[in-house]
């Protein structure tokens, strides 16, 4: 304990020297009086905080969280990500934190709880961290709003430049606390097909699973995502994503059925003749009726019988869950070709 009062007076003198040049510049008596106090037990302030504008190793067991803080939920599996790169890094961006008023030589975290509680898991004693007295619940909220995350696609730059520093997945993951399947995904947005590419840099997607899944379609028709794309009012979601794999899947289906079937080898021109005729316009090869449950889109599950006359199957596209609901609190949306 004798490390940890070292360091907790000068941090308290610290916190004192912060208010003294505004006392100074009212020019209150009462400013003279503290300055005196002052001169009495002169710790140099940069003790807490270096004059080259470096943080300084404060106490772990001296620093609590605020109570009040505005982030309530931390994921864990987001902080042993976090406390893997500071076992190996350390804490690279100190902390904030101000005196603690109610407890002489402690301190309470002004933003850096994820850091703080990551530290803890990492094993670390000491944390680095500034000392800011002049700081509200309010600069708490906006700190946290206003923290722009990397995006997908800058994660993908920086991997594509260790990847061509010849530095392994695998250490790459390590290095940011991410698995190599996370590496992995992210690499795959550095050489994607055209049609793909544009959509991902004007961040008309920006989900990585999304771009990976329809990296996959492009891989086994080109042209069906293509032209999917080219639709600039196409809104790409999960659900719909899973809509054009559904139909581009089963088309080839179909073809595939018709050439692959139990026709006797005595007539091989029988498929061939069907496959020329003109598709009547009037027809639907597959009917798919779309509709609306609950404010969300879906469709009729056309091959499940329902349990009571008036009901019927159906599954929403956002999620793809399956249930069964009155045909009175369904609305009818389209029959479109499937």
């Amino acid at each position: 304990m004798a490390d940890h009062t070292e360091e907790k007076k000068p941090a308290v003198k610290t916190a004192k020297a912060r208010r003294k040049p505004e006392d100074a510049a009212q020019g209150s008596i009462g400013a003279m009086g503290d300055l005196s106090g002052l001169l009495a037990d002169p710790t140099p302030a940069s003790v807490a905080q270096t004059g080259d504008g470096k943080a300084s190793e404060i106490a772990m067991e001296l620093i609590e969280e605020d109570p009040h803080q505005p982030r309530i939920y931390f994921d864990q599996a987001s902080l042993e990500e976090l406390a893997a790169t500071i076992a190996i890094r350390g804490v690279k961006t100190p902390i904030s934190i101000r005196p603690n008023p109610e407890r002489e030589g402690y301190f309470i975290i002004n933003h850096g709880a994820r850091r703080y509680r990551a530290s803890g898991i990492a094993g670390k004693t000491t944390i680095p961290a500034f000392v800011d007295g002049d700081y509200t619940e309010s600069d708490q909220v906006i700190e946290n709003l206003q923290r722009d995350a990397l995006t997908a696609r800058e994660i993908a730059e920086y991997i594509g430049r260790e990847l061509a520093k010849k530095v392994k997945k695998g250490d790459i993951a390590k290095a940011i606390g991410k698995s190599p399947a996370y590496v992995t995904q992210h690499a795959t947005l550095l050489d994607l097909p055209d049609p793909i590419a544009e959509i991902f840099q004007s961040e008309r997607c920006r989900d990585v699973t999304l771009i990976n899944e329809l990296v996959g379609l492009y891989k086994k028709h080109p042209e069906g995502v293509t032209d999917w794309l080219a639709d600039d009012e196409q809104e790409i979601t999960r659900g719909t994503v899973r809509l054009l794999k559904e139909f581009l899947n089963s088309g080839s289906g179909e073809g595939e059925g018709e050439d692959d079937g139990d026709t006797p080898p005595a007539e091989p021109a029988a498929p061939k003749e069907k496959e020329e005729k003109e598709p009547d316009p009037d027809k639907l090869k597959k009917a798919i009726v779309t509709v609306e449950h609950d404010g969300r889109p879906g469709r009729l599950i056309l091959n499940r019988r329902p349990s009571r006359e008036g009901a019927s199957w159906m599954k929403y596209d956002d999620d793809g869950s399956e249930f069964e609901a009155e045909l009175a609190d369904v609305r009818l949306i389209s029959v479109i070709e499937g």
